[in-house]
């Protein structure tokens, strides 16, 4: 009886040793199937989002020099306000010396015109 009973522990200890073997032979393989499974499920996943992720970098690629052209711009303007003002400068005094030349043309003519009396009135020369 202790034969037949030691027989069965015996079994009972190389069945669970030759199931442990065999998980630990087959589990690397097992790891690697779920590792593949779940690198074709998140794949597609992942390269849509890389693809996301370069044209959002193109689009604010593109942003950043726009902003930094228009800061550029705005800088070079208030560079030349010196310039602007002498451009304000130059057409007030245009505008004013404008103003003298029509004066003096218009007392000229007026002064030249023999039918004009120097208060700007005409003369009548009535034939009767």
């Amino acid at each position: 009886m202790e034969d037949q009973e030691m027989q069965l522990k015996v079994k009972r200890v190389t069945d669970k040793f030759t199931e442990s073997m065999y998980v630990l032979a087959n589990e690397p393989s097992i790891a690697l199937y779920r590792l593949q499974e779940h690198v074709r499920r998140s794949l597609p996943e992942l390269v849509q989002h890389k693809t996301d992720m370069q044209s959002w970098e193109e689009q604010s690629q593109g942003a950043i020099y726009t902003v930094e052209y228009a800061c550029s711009a705005v800088k070079s303007m208030t560079n030349s306000s010196l310039y602007f003002k002498n451009i304000d400068g130059l057409l007030r005094q245009a505008i004013s010396l404008k103003e003298q030349i029509s004066s003096s043309q218009g007392r000229r003519k007026r002064a030249l015109d023999p039918g004009m009396l120097k208060d700007g009135v005409e003369k009548h020369s009535s034939g009767i």
